[in-house]
């Protein structure tokens, strides 16, 4: 995750932080408006399970995000790290773009920093109001590429000392570290694990961290949430505040064959890549190998697009 508050202070001046859609609505003659008594909003965290990070135990409180969008985040941390929510009605599966989901990627050119996170549906099949039926992955544009890993598998090792590195490995052979900074002094393995081992499982993002005078993480073109895309740019310009938009029509399910949702009622985001921000790695001992954090997807909250005035 970036260190934002010392990124936005350098780039402040030459960084943006940073569709009409065919509305669901009723018509009375005077105009158009949301469909009665439904919240275009996300109104409910069903699971918030963070990966270590530098914001871990930190940026955490999810009630910020409920009922508004884009006033707030939190930090999903490393790779896995995760939130669950849904909205007062089931989103129907409408023509074009159905979910915009918040971040804050920076986008300047030549100076982007995406943190982009994969994002999953669910159709509340048994109709008992909670996510546990199947979920299925929005394939964005990394869904087929070669460098994209399936199945992919992580677990991470709490340290002996809040003061150390925390460490991983993988289902692939490797193993590294989430490393600390001089930024964060808080216990960066997640509050809420009650064993000195978790693990997540997804598909993983290859990793666009690139060295310079400023360290970038480029984004994807698109299907990706707290990433810095050409869309995300364009809605940024538009209406003063990006969003990632998502179509439910990208569902594909575990052996990555399309699956058709006429509606769909939770949603899942977590982070997709799995980099410890160190584009000098594995030399640790750069000066500027701790400088930005983990690469952490971050999240500010959702919107129903069809329930959005024009």
């Amino acid at each position: 995750m970036k260190t934002k508050s010392i990124i936005s202070l350098m780039l402040l001046s030459t960084v943006l932080f940073s569709c009409k859609k065919e509305s669901a609505v009723e018509k009375d003659g005077t105009g158009e408006k949301p469909v009665a008594n439904q919240s275009p909003y996300l109104n409910k965290i069903y699971e918030f399970k963070q990966a270590p990070g530098q914001f871990t135990n930190d940026l955490v409180k999810t009630d910020i995000l409920i009922g508004s969008a884009g006033n707030g985040l939190v930090s999903l941390g490393a790779y896995g790290g995760f939130i669950v929510f849904g909205f007062d009605h089931s989103v129907t599966n409408a023509a074009g773009a159905d979910l915009g989901i918040y971040g804050n990627p920076l986008i300047g050119m030549d100076m982007e920093f995406s943190e982009s996170g994969i994002v999953c549906v669910m159709q509340d099949l048994n109709k008992n109001g909670l996510p546990d039926d199947i979920w299925y992955e929005l394939a964005g544009s990394e869904y087929n590429a070669s460098t994209t890993i399936k199945n992919y598998k992580i677990t991470y090792y709490k340290p002996s000392k809040v003061t150390d590195d925390v460490r991983w490995t993988d289902n692939q052979g490797k193993e590294g570290f989430v490393l600390r900074n001089q930024f964060h002094a808080q216990d960066y393995f997640p509050s809420w694990a009650t064993t000195n081992e978790i693990s997540f499982t997804g598909t993983l993002l290859k990793n666009t961290l690139n060295p310079g005078e400023i360290i970038t993480n480029k984004p994807f073109a698109f299907g990706y949430s707290d990433n810095g895309s050409s869309e995300y740019i364009a809605l940024q310009e538009s209406l003063g505040r990006g969003y990632n938009t998502f179509d439910i029509d990208w569902a594909v399910d575990a052996a990555g064959k399309k699956v058709n949702l006429t509606a769909i009622d939770f949603v899942k985001v977590y982070t997709g890549q799995n980099s410890n921000g160190n584009p000098f790695s594995p030399d640790n001992d750069n000066e500027r190998s701790r400088y930005l954090g983990e690469i952490s997807t971050e999240f500010g909250g959702a919107v129903d697009l069809k329930l959005l005035k024009k």
